[in-house]
């Protein structure tokens, strides 16, 4: 427990109320959590199936059949990727969940786990915690963030049982390659480890081909997908998540889940295989349209703070670099904070290659954008 701080957002969200409880109004731009309403055939299926008095029992782990149909027909609809749901899929209360799971049925204590530098702060925090050694690689800009192989074949791997991945990426915003991808199954099938890819993005600002490590040959001997319904159908709060891999490390992770969780409320469970249905136009106005428009408003709140950022970068979230000026990130983040009452995030917190960068969410209405490009202007910040 001394290795582990508590989730940098719990510790500052307390600091936020704080503020606000002090009629501050501060406006949050840091976090990734949709503030829109999943799809109103979603809802009304979740209010329907709970009023049923059947309803109300312990579900199976391994989730309903229908379910685990509709992840596979997901896959199969927008990645072109075959899923056996009654073997390669399993159901999950959210990611986050799953990375407890997949370390516990892998990982021994002592091994050594492969963390992107920077990435997403639970792969390091769960690790240290079930007693795994965190081994970083670097993401760097000038490789526009992706992993750098050379450097990975050079690394003492004889310990190695996991590599996390995310692509599209958090916090950078790097788009997902099926280069990318093909090297990291081929790096994986050579060195025997499992590359963990998590995959909650690809709706996000993306109107193009939505890519999955699954779709490259051989993918499923050594790599596990977690994909997750919080960011692509506006559900954070429902926490359903999946992984999909090959049978045998689906029944391995099920050894572990059924021994820490029970299954998910069932009328929640088939209100997210009614979401799994929703349209395309759902998708193109929930997932694009409306964080275009919030994302040329983040760009506009980057520009005014000097900061320099890749246009191309997708997601959901905006990741710029400060001005050298800084002598450091909070210096610039908790003037924003206690001057302009807007909160966003400090790229240090993803690791050490994040210090000069600073994450702006797009999980806030035009209006709250609006001001807090307003309130931003009227401080004085150094250029």
């Amino acid at each position: 427990m001394a290795d582990v701080s508590e989730y940098y957002f719990s510790r500052k969200l307390k600091e936020v109320a704080a503020m606000n409880a002090e009629g501050k109004d501060v406006i949050s731009l840091a976090i990734g959590s949709p503030d829109m309403p999943p799809s109103q055939e979603t809802v009304e299926t979740l209010c329907e199936e709970a009023q049923k008095p059947t309803a109300h029992g312990y579900q199976p782990t391994i989730g309903i059949p229908e379910l685990r149909r509709a992840m596979s027909g997901f896959y199969k609809r927008w990645y072109g990727v075959e899923l056996d749901p009654n073997s390669e899929i399993q159901p999950l209360i959210g990611s986050k969940e799953g990375i407890l799971h997949v370390t516990l049925a892998f990982v021994n204590v002592g091994d050594e786990v492969l963390v992107p530098n920077p990435g997403y702060p639970t792969y390091t925090s769960l690790s240290k915690l079930l007693g795994a050694k965190i081994v970083n690689y670097d993401l760097l800009p000038e490789n526009d963030w992706q992993p750098d192989f050379e450097q990975l074949e050079k690394m003492d791997l004889s310990r190695v049982k996991l590599l996390w991945t995310n692509y599209p990426n958090m916090p950078t915003g790097a788009r997902a390659r099926r280069e990318t991808y093909e090297r990291l199954v081929d790096f994986a099938l050579r060195h025997n480890i499992i590359v963990v890819n998590d995959n909650p993005y690809s709706f996000i600002l993306n109107e193009g081909e939505r890519l999955s490590i699954l779709q490259v040959p051989r993918a499923k001997e050594c790599c596990i997908e977690f994909n997750s319904m919080s960011k692509s159908h506006n559900m954070p709060g429902w926490r359903v998540g999946l992984l999909a891999t090959n049978a045998q490390f689906v029944s391995w992770i099920l050894k572990v889940k059924s021994n820490v969780d029970s299954g998910t409320f069932r009328a929640l469970q088939l209100a997210a295989a009614k979401a799994y249905d929703n349209t395309d136009l759902w998708h193109q106005q929930a997932n694009v349209e409306t964080y275009a428009k919030r994302r040329r408003m983040a760009e506009e709140i980057m520009q005014v703070l000097g900061c320099q950022f890749d246009p191309q970068q997708t997601g959901m979230f905006l990741w710029g670099r400060i001005p050298d000026k800084y002598n450091n990130v909070e210096e610039l983040t908790e003037q924003v904070l206690h001057e302009a009452r807007v909160f966003i995030t400090p790229g240090f917190i993803f690791g050490s290659n994040g210090k000069r960068y600073i994450r702006i969410s797009l999980c806030a209405k035009e209006d709250k954008f609006e001001e807090a490009l307003r309130r931003i202007k009227e401080i004085s910040i150094k250029q």
